[in-house]
């Protein structure tokens, strides 16, 4: 695999990561109420999902979800359905602080997400989305070693992986500088009320894709 391939690669895998998704509403979500260890915490689920998508595609396991239109419509439902999930838990969230007047009580109404929760809120977000395995499958048969060696492709994997750790870690302490102003009670039930609606929209695109 030459330089060209990998730089090639990289710049396909940073318009995916910086491009609007649910991975920076939850993380926009969580840094406010829980923060920055959180956030990292999400992170960290991202990258784990993108190991098991980019395994899955290298052992062709991921054709399935091509190939087979009801093994799609499983897959994608369960993405859906826990975006939108997300998204009613965001609104709740909102909706609770809107009718609270008493800061101290706003703030004593949605718990904090403890850093396991939030590695698998950041796991599931990913590995639910056939799109991200769809995005290894269009990406890969370009870029692929001609030998197929497991090792160089396993580089792919690490460099779309470092791509999002940049980015996204960058948003997280972007968002921990700022919290003073993210900590607001009002804030927090507008982001919520925004990230909610967010969500649910993603959920319903999600499940309103066909396999190509």
């Amino acid at each position: 695999m030459d330089l060209n391939n990998i730089l090639t690669f990289i710049a396909v895998a940073t318009l995916l990561v910086i491009s609007p998704g649910p991975n920076g509403f939850l993380i926009a979500k969580t840094v406010p109420l829980s923060g920055h260890r959180a956030g990292l915490a999400n992170v960290a689920g991202f990258v784990a999902a993108f190991y098991v998508h980019g395994t899955l595609s290298i052992f062709g396991i991921s054709i399935l979800l091509v190939q087979s239109a009801s093994a799609f419509f499983v897959f994608k439902m369960l993405g859906a359905a826990y975006l939108m999930w997300l998204g009613l838990k965001s609104l709740r969230n909102a909706v609770s602080q809107s009718a609270t007047t008493n800061n101290s009580e706003a703030v004593l109404l949605q718990k904090p997400v403890s850093i396991k929760e939030a590695f698998f809120e950041g796991f599931l977000t990913n590995i639910l989305n056939p799109k991200v395995s769809i995005f290894y499958l269009a990406a890969f048969p370009q870029f692929m070693p001609v030998d197929g060696s497991a090792f160089r492709a396993y580089s792919l994997v690490t460099a779309h992986s470092i791509v999002n750790v940049v980015w996204f870690t960058a948003m997280v302490f972007t968002l921990t500088k700022i919290k003073n102003a993210t900590n607001h009670p009002k804030f927090k039930a507008w982001l919520n009320s925004v990230t909610g609606v967010v969500f649910i929209g993603f959920g319903a695109k999600l499940a309103l894709a066909k396999s190509s």
